[in-house]
């Protein structure tokens, strides 16, 4: 069993930047991916971001060039640093981990624990 929790949402203006830190507990971090997933009002969770074990990364092509997903496997953290933000970035971001540590598929029923969520508002 893994916790996750989430931190680092907030309100920010369109262009700003944040960063979002899941901090992990209960098993070895190391064994996970990870993945970030954001869900908007009325739509369906989407895939992000992903980092593997070895720390290859995948991305959303609407992040691609702004976000940069990382992780410290020594500090059981993994973070996101969104820069150049839009509205359309507007979600709820939640933290994932995936058993089987070497792919970061895109589909949210791969992964088998997840975070709270918190709340990420780009104003324009």
């Amino acid at each position: 069993q893994v916790q996750l929790v989430e931190s680092g949402g907030g309100l920010v203006q369109a262009g700003g930047s944040l960063r979002l830190s899941c901090a992990a507990s209960g098993r070895t971090f190391s064994n996970y991916a990870m993945g970030w997933f954001r869900q908007a009002p009325g739509k369906e969770r989407e895939f992000v971001a992903g980092i593997n074990w070895n720390a290859r990364t995948n991305y959303a092509d609407s992040v691609k060039g702004r976000f940069t997903i990382s992780r410290d496997n020594n500090k059981n953290t993994v973070y996101l640093q969104m820069n150049s933000l839009k509205p359309e970035d507007t979600a709820v971001y939640y933290c994932a981990a995936k058993e089987g540590r070497w792919s970061t598929p895109p589909s949210s029923i791969e992964y088998d624990y997840w975070g709270q969520g918190t709340q990420v508002t780009v104003s324009s």
